[in-house]
């Protein structure tokens, strides 16, 4: 699979890269607070560390104009696309180390379907922090390099937290794993396995 950069024309269908504030202090509290596992990858929706920041209220009054949001982390090793993701509102990710997104456009999707094929990969360099549109299909980065990855995540506030009590009403609703988190599995992820939408046809891209 070609790696593209998050610095490359191609990317703009899926998001844009965030300039003009230095998120160095963040990325240093990111390393020094936060764990980073070896063999598995770990999510937590907001950190108090994090929330504390400069960088925290910046991106709430500047990128989301003011809006709630919440400013957590995605820590660890991860190899697999397994899953891709979409929220109402875009999501943010600052990396500590290099990354690599696996992305796809919502638009492409019917009736809960994806072929992986679809999918295109990016790398995000260290210290790099991309805002991802509410159109891009997205889940967990991949590892870049050895030694895994730390990456700040921001969402607009209540994200991926405890899934709402809904009845089904449309179709959309079969995806809905998580508050404002719609879920589209791969056959041999473990989030089909509990339970999840199974929707992503062909091969689970490897990195």
């Amino acid at each position: 699979m070609e790696i593209q950069s998050v610095f490359d024309s191609s990317f703009g269908t899926y998001g844009k890269v965030i300039t003009g504030y230095d998120f160095g202090p963040l990325v240093s509290v990111l390393n020094e607070k936060t764990e980073k596992p070896a063999d598995r990858v770990i999510y937590v929706p907001g950190d108090e560390a994090l929330e504390s920041l400069p960088a925290a209220q910046f991106l709430s009054s500047n990128i989301y104009g003011g809006m709630p949001v919440q400013t957590g982390y995605c820590n660890g090793n991860n190899r697999l696309l397994n899953c891709l993701e979409y929220h109402r509102g875009c999501e943010i990710n600052i990396a500590a180390d290099d990354i690599i997104l696996l992305l796809a456009s919502l638009q492409k999707v019917s009736d809960g379907k994806l072929d992986t094929r679809e999918v295109e990969a990016f790398k995000v360099p260290a210290g790099t922090a991309v805002l991802l549109y509410e159109t891009t299909l997205h889940y967990a980065p991949c590892t870049a390099a050895g030694g895994g990855f730390r990456v700040a995540i921001v969402l607009p506030k209540g994200t991926n937290t405890d899934k709402p009590d809904i009845k089904e009403a449309t179709g959309e609703d079969r995806l809905l794993w998580a508050r404002n988190k719609w879920l589209i599995a791969h056959p041999d992820s473990a989030e089909a396995k509990q339970g999840a939408f199974i929707g992503l046809t062909g091969k689970n891209i490897e990195v």
